[in-house]
């Protein structure tokens, strides 16, 4: 048996180490280790409860939005107030916008780069995919960086600036939308449209969302000549949809709240079965995380750092749902609503792998383009976009939304108007956790487990694929 650290890898936000045991070219164990402290709950913890919107957006600059809404929701649910409905739109467009910049990045910059290996210069496809998406000199990063830019420019019309807004708050948002500025945002999203139609899609977004099966998908990519299409061509010649199976269990605490419900609904999913989900059944396991034990709901937990603890390996809890590890992200929110696409791709592989990651953010792009102009339609011009909250004196909430890479929660409670204990477990958490009492791999070790490395051995790229298929964001890991 071979021993093998895979690390640091590049593309990636923070420090990850993987540590691998290779037997005959076969991985047969891995051990996921976030290898950065940062102490951010401690950081929020004796400071005045309002003091959260300003401190844990700046847990990361690439979900910082996702940070300010739930920590707004949690202390909405704790002053047991109302959100202004424009407020929420309006938050949801934000939203949206940022996961869908998220989605973007990985796609092109973060994911793609990993097939101009030179591993691959044998293929069919290695030619065209290499120029295209080659870091930095890929044709395709001069087109997707400017369009990026001017994507986020949602942000500046509703939050002022990103990342670290402070305009999301309990009672909506800090500034109106006028006319013109409605105009604005439905021609930045057209401007969108018409970029990913042309470069990512090949067709139209009506397309993407009609697609209902593996056997729609594979006629797309055949037709296609956008980026979308090459990356399905292949994956299905490197056989990515067998590669990186989860756990099969799967979580989302539903996503885009508004006045009228959800676009994505909040459940679980366990080896195919739907079952609601009741948030009293998330634990945080410390058995080989470098903390020392305390109670295992995240609304009772404490983070408590111990460096030297034997049998620790990473700086991450394990969350666990119902006391299993449980995967989390765009491939969760498609499963637990149902989409027909995902779900047969999902069944056709037997269970959850590389492709089916990655065709679940991409199509998530078009359905959010989809459902952000409608958004910005029904913003209600002459209605407020906040309410007051009264500052809370004592009390408990919950935060629970949906970032880019999967659910995220803020669990706070506030005594004598100070923050008490302010407890957050991200989507990198949940995915790349270490693992708990029972000895049960968090969703990364067990998808890595089993990986035909041959004699590249930890140099094989479909490590790469599959720990790049979860996009990990170490530093919103462990706080």
């Amino acid at each position: 048996m071979t021993e093998t650290i895979v690390g640091p890898f590049n593309r990636v936000e923070g420090d990850l180490e993987v540590g691998l045991d290779i037997v005959d070219g076969r991985v047969e164990s891995a051990r996921v280790t976030t290898t950065l402290y940062r102490g951010f709950e401690q950081l929020l913890v004796g400071r005045a409860a309002m003091d959260a919107l300003v401190i844990a957006p700046r847990i990361c600059g690439i979900c910082s939005v996702s940070q300010s809404v739930a920590a707004a929701a949690a202390l909405r649910a704790l002053s047991g107030v109302t959100a202004a409905p424009n407020g929420l739109i309006a938050t949801n467009i934000a939203h949206a916008a940022e996961n869908v910049a998220d989605h973007l990045t990985h796609f092109y910059l973060f994911f793609m780069p990993d097939f101009a290996r030179a591993e691959y210069a044998a293929r069919p496809w290695f030619e065209p995919v290499a120029r295209r998406f080659r870091a930095i000199s890929g044709e395709a990063m001069g087109e997707v960086l400017p369009a990026r830019k001017r994507w986020l420019e949602v942000m500046g019309v509703i939050a002022g600036k990103w990342p670290h807004s402070l305009a999301f708050q309990p009672g909506g948002v800090t500034r109106a939308i006028d006319l013109g500025e409605r105009v604005r945002l439905l021609a930045l999203i057209d401007e969108f449209r018409v970029f990913v139609e042309r470069g990512l899609f090949g067709a139209p977004l009506e397309e993407i969302l009609s697609l209902e099966s593996l056997d729609e998908l594979e006629a797309y990519a055949a037709s296609s000549s956008g980026d979308f299409a090459a990356f399905l061509r292949l994956s299905r010649d490197l056989g990515l949809d067998r590669l990186g199976h989860g756990p099969g269990a799967f979580l989302s605490f539903g996503a885009y709240h508004g006045p009228d419900g959800s676009l994505f609904p909040a459940g679980r999913l366990d080896q195919g079965e739907s079952l609601p989900l009741e948030t009293s059944d998330i634990g945080e396991d410390v058995a080989r995380a470098w903390f020392r034990a305390s109670a295992k709901h995240p609304s009772e937990s404490e983070t408590s750092p111990i460096a030297d603890k034997r049998g620790g390996y990473s700086w991450a809890k394990a969350p666990r749902l119902g006391g299993k590890p449980a995967e989390v992200g765009a491939v969760a929110r498609q499963l637990v609503a149902g989409h027909p696409l995902i779900s047969d791709l999902v069944r056709r592989a037997g269970g959850a792998g590389v492709r089916v990651r990655i065709v679940a953010r991409v199509l998530e792009i078009a359905q959010l383009a989809h459902a952000m102009v409608g958004w910005t339609r029904a913003l209600r011009l002459k209605e407020p976009f906040n309410v007051d909250v009264p500052r809370p004196d004592d009390g408990r909430g919950a935060g629970l939304v949906e970032a880019a890479r999967g659910a995220l929660g803020h669990w706070m409670a506030v005594r004598d108007k100070k923050i008490a204990r302010h407890q957050i477990i991200a989507p990198t958490t949940w995915n790349f956790s270490p693992r708990d009492a029972e000895g049960r791999p968090g969703p990364l070790e067990t998808a890595l487990a089993g990986l035909d490395v041959g004699e590249r051995g930890a140099k094989a790229a479909i490590i790469q694929h599959v720990v790049r298929s979860f996009d990990p964001c170490m530093v919103c890991t462990a706080h």
